[in-house]
């Protein structure tokens, strides 16, 4: 939920029960000490009639009110601006950075720092690093890049390294990955719905892909040296499930296999995503908190983002705090229908 569009009752609710993912979206002013708290403040509560709240610390200094000495309210900006510094640091590194290197850049012992990323990301700094370069491999894998120089332009130490980072991650080995699919057989098809053309590919194991407006290039690009296979027996019963699941969404998809890999970040959003009720809808917040990381509202999102089985994952249920649609990669109009055919 945003801060502006709390009532004072949301907030004082919010206040009562520490909810450290309100942090920085507010503070709590007490007219009858004088002082102005966290939302997460652990001191004991005030009346409810001696509390007034403010968008942030200058607002509240304005009145005349001073920062409690105990949860140090003005620091949740300098935890934001460390960790956005940290994270632009790690992204213009050619080499790992220690945590203990970060903290120096910062201000903050090791151990605090540690903390406080991954409060505000869901993911330690050397876990966002290790994210960060493997999404870099990714990408030029994808492009047809020669393998070594995508490992080491990544930021791997070497191929052995990135073996040992990406095996098993992405549904298939790491050897297979690098070698553009190779010895990997994808059975695909695009079908027209209603919804449009949509491309579907599965492994052995399951859905491995399933997108709008995309054909077999998209797959070549992924999986270049693959073996595609357009439509086979075995699976044209699995490509019937996934049209009847996204023709008539409120049935539920969990039948239908999956074969996706991500972080563990990523895969426990995935995970919550599933966990959704067709007819109903949930917040980028509402999901970092079910994954136990409400600060990492920026990441649960980028998680969403991430989705390659659209549908089947219901990304199109999650809205931002305010209740808008937000973005969805197939275009809003195809959101607003899953939408509205699961509504019914």
């Amino acid at each position: 939920m945003d801060a502006f569009t709390m009532t004072d009752d949301e907030r004082w609710d919010a206040v009562k029960r520490r909810d450290k993912a309100q942090d920085g979206r507010f503070v709590t002013g007490v007219l009858t000490t004088g002082i102005y708290c966290r939302p997460s403040c652990a001191a004991r509560h005030p009346r409810r009639e001696n509390v007034r709240f403010f968008a942030d610390g200058a607002a509240a200094q304005a009145t005349g009110l001073r920062p409690c000495k105990r949860c140090l309210p003005d620091d949740v900006a300098r935890d934001e601006s460390a960790v956005l510094a940290a994270i632009a640091a790690i992204k213009a590194s050619e080499e790992p950075l220690a945590l203990a290197d970060l903290a120096v850049r910062t201000g903050y012992s090791p151990t605090h720092f540690q903390r406080v990323f991954t409060r505000h990301t869901g993911l330690s700094p050397a876990a966002y690093a290790r994210a960060l370069r493997e999404e870099r491999a990714r990408a030029a894998l994808s492009d047809g890049g020669r393998v070594t120089d995508a490992i080491y332009d990544a930021g791997f130490s070497g191929p052995s390294r990135f073996y040992d980072n990406m095996e098993g991650r992405m549904g298939m080995t790491a050897s297979v990955w690098v070698n553009g699919g190779k010895g990997a057989t994808i059975h695909w098809a695009v079908v027209p719905t209603s919804l449009g053309d949509m491309l579907v590919a599965a492994t052995g194991k399951g859905v491995c892909r399933l997108s709008f407006a995309e054909g077999r290039e998209a797959l070549e690009k992924r999986f270049p040296a693959a073996t595609l296979v357009e439509g086979g027996a075995d699976f044209a019963a699995l490509l019937k499930q996934v049209v009847d699941a996204v023709e008539a969404p409120t049935g539920g998809f969990d039948h239908i296999p999956l074969d996706v890999k991500g972080t563990a970040f990523q895969e426990a959003v995935w995970r919550e995503l599933r966990k959704i009720p067709a007819g109903e809808t949930r917040s980028y917040a509402d999901i970092a908190a079910a994954v136990g990381k409400p600060r990492a509202v920026r990441a649960a999102g980028s998680a969403n983002g991430a989705n390659n089985v659209a549908v089947l994952i219901p990304c199109h249920r999650v809205l931002r705090s305010d209740g808008s649609l937000g973005g969805y990669a197939y275009g809003l109009p195809i959101k607003e229908e899953l939408l509205k055919r699961e509504s019914v």
